[in-house]
């Protein structure tokens, strides 16, 4: 008779860094709630998520629309380096969409990016250049 076993390892196809996103228009107010937590490993979470939902223009513009570039120019002054760096990595991939630029503009993004210029991390300072330079094409 063949006995049931409970392994101790998390199943292999589970990423312990990424965020469980809500579905539909829910997603981005929780992701926006995760990145004012005060808990580190929820706000890393939440931005590694950003990450991924931000190549869509819809998405960024949504996340425009529910305030997410406040909360992330609050992250820029964060004390640990990951969040710094994926920070800037959010607002650099919601710079190729030109809602992303516009919301730059919009909400004075550029002055608080300006103080990570520097950022003893390098991957920081290369995510805050490439955004710059996205923002630089916008005519306006």
């Amino acid at each position: 008779m063949a006995h049931a076993r409970i392994s101790m390892y998390l199943p292999p196809d589970i990423n312990p860094a990424q965020a469980a996103i809500a579905y539909g228009c829910r997603a981005l107010p929780k992701l926006n709630e995760e990145l004012q937590s005060e808990d580190l490993l929820t706000r890393q979470k939440a931005l590694m998520a950003l990450c991924d939902l931000m190549h869509d223009p819809e998405h960024v513009y949504v996340a425009i629309d529910i305030g997410c570039l406040e909360s992330l120019k609050a992250l820029l002054k964060d004390s640990n380096d990951m969040v710094r760096i994926k920070t800037t990595e959010v607002l650099y991939i919601m710079a190729t969409h030109n809602v992303g630029r516009e919301g730059f503009l919009k909400h004075d993004v550029i002055p608080a990016l300006s103080y990570l210029l520097n950022d003893p991390q390098p991957a920081c300072r290369e995510n805050l250049h490439l955004a710059l330079k996205h923002v630089a094409q916008l005519p306006s």
